[in-house]
């Protein structure tokens, strides 16, 4: 998702944070989990993943949508997102890893960071698991034994 016009000066740790909840909540009640995202200084990458069959993406994108443009004002995200549903085969565990990393090396390649686990802007994130965090070493481990579970791990 990009925003308007490509414009600057909102990615704060305080804008992150905000994010964060905004995300949480659309997650959480749209029955999704996001294995990566990475705020950028234009635009923002997500990645999400249906928990159950009643995930609904396009839902949570639109209450998502609202939301962070509330946050975002007087900028906002531009009409159109540029949305890519994985296929099957690249849903699987080798391939969504892949994925996942390509998504966090963004601000390696723009130059914003030597290494993806020192940018502060990105993460991953499933409600009711708030210490997870993409750079410990299990977080494999964790992300699918909840995803696995629909996002409920005992």
């Amino acid at each position: 998702m990009a925003i308007d016009h490509r414009q600057t000066g909102w990615l704060t740790p305080e804008f992150h944070d905000r994010f964060r909840m905004i995300m949480l909540h659309a997650l959480a009640r749209h029955g999704l989990a996001c294995p990566a995202y990475c705020l950028m200084p234009d635009h923002l990458h997500l990645m999400w993943a249906g928990l159950c069959e009643a995930s609904d993406q396009r839902s949570a994108c639109a209450f998502f949508r609202r939301h962070l443009n509330r946050l975002l004002s007087p900028r906002r995200l531009q009409a159109q997102a540029y949305d890519h549903v994985l296929r099957p085969a690249e849903s699987a565990a080798e391939a969504l890893s892949a994925t996942t990393r390509y998504v966090l090396e963004n601000p390696v390649r723009a130059g914003l960071c030597e290494d993806w686990r020192e940018y502060r802007y990105s993460n991953a994130l499933i409600a009711g698991f708030p210490e997870l965090d993409i750079r410990q070493p299990d977080f494999w481990r964790i992300f699918w034994q909840a995803f696995e579970k629909g996002g409920f791990v005992d």
